[in-house]
C-alpha cells in the first residue's frame, strides 16, 4: 500500500492520550509548518493558532470541553481560531507578501487585489464569519495528515464551548474565534480505540466518476 495511505490507515481520532508521552520540538515545528503551508481560498490564511501547553490553562479549557481527557493529557493542544471579520488590510497585507516574496512591484498586483476586495470586503459580516471558519478546516486537515506521516496522533475536536474558549485566550478582543480543536501526542495503551476497524463508506457509494 501506498505509505500516504498507510499513514491514514493508521491514524484514527485519539480518545486516550500518554500524558508522559512529549512532542519533540523538531516535529512539533513540522507540523506547524505543514500548517502554515495548508492552502487558504485567496491565500489570504484568514485565522491565528495557539499552540497550548500550559496546564493550568488547559485544565480550564477541558472544563469548557465536555471535560475531554485529550485536552490535558495530550501533548500540546492546537486552537485553530478564525477571523470574526475583515476589512481591506487583510488583502493589503496578503499583497504587500506577494510583493515582498515574489519580488513583484505591488502596483502590478493592483487588479487581483480589487478583484479580491470585490468579492470578499463586502460581504455580511456572518458570512466572512463563516467563511473564514472554513478555511481553518483546511489547516486541520493538513496538520492531521502530517501527524499521521510522523506517527503523531491526533484528535480533531469540536466539542467545546467557543464562547468561554475565546474568553479564556483572549480572543474577542483580537477579533478572533476558536473553530476547532485539535490535540497531538502519543496514544495511550489501554485506549480501544486505535484497535478498532476503520469505518468509512465504500469507494462505490462515496464517488461518481462523471
Amino acid at each position: 500500500m501506498n505509505k500516504y495511505l498507510e499513514s491514514l490507515n493508521w491514524r484514527y481520532a485519539t480518545k486516550k492520550f500518554d500524558s508522559q508521552k512529549q512532542i519533540s520540538e523538531e516535529d512539533l515545528n513540522t507540523l506547524l509548518e505543514a500548517i502554515r503551508l495548508s492552502p487558504s481560498s485567496f491565500g489570504l490564511q484568514p485565522y491565528h493558532i495557539f499552540i497550548i501547553k500550559d496546564i493550568e490553562l488547559r485544565e480550564k479549557l477541558k472544563a469548557a470541553s465536555w471535560d475531554q481527557s485529550q485536552i490535558t493529557d495530550a501533548s500540546h493542544l492546537i486552537v485553530f481560531a478564525n477571523n470574526t471579520s475583515f476589512d481591506t488590510e487583510l488583502i493589503d497585507n496578503y499583497l504587500t507578501n506577494v510583493s515582498d516574496t515574489r519580488e513583484i512591484e505591488l502596483s502590478n498586483l493592483q487588479p487581483y487585489g480589487d478583484f479580491m476586495k470585490s468579492k470578499l470586503v463586502d460581504l455580511p459580516n456572518k458570512t466572512k464569519e463563516t467563511w473564514t471558519a472554513r478555511q481553518t478546516y483546511l489547516a486541520l486537515g493538513h496538520l492531521l495528515s502530517a501527524a499521521a506521516s510522523l506517527k503523531i496522533d491526533a484528535c480533531p475536536m469540536e466539542g467545546f464551548n467557543p464562547e468561554v474558549y475565546n474568553e479564556l485566550l483572549g480572543l474577542n478582543n483580537k477579533g478572533l474565534n476558536s473553530s476547532v480543536v485539535a490535540a497531538i501526542g502519543y496514544r495511550a495503551e489501554e485506549d480501544d480505540t486505535q484497535h478498532y476497524k476503520k469505518v468509512r463508506q465504500s469507494k462505490e457509494l462515496l464517488f461518481t466518476h462523471i
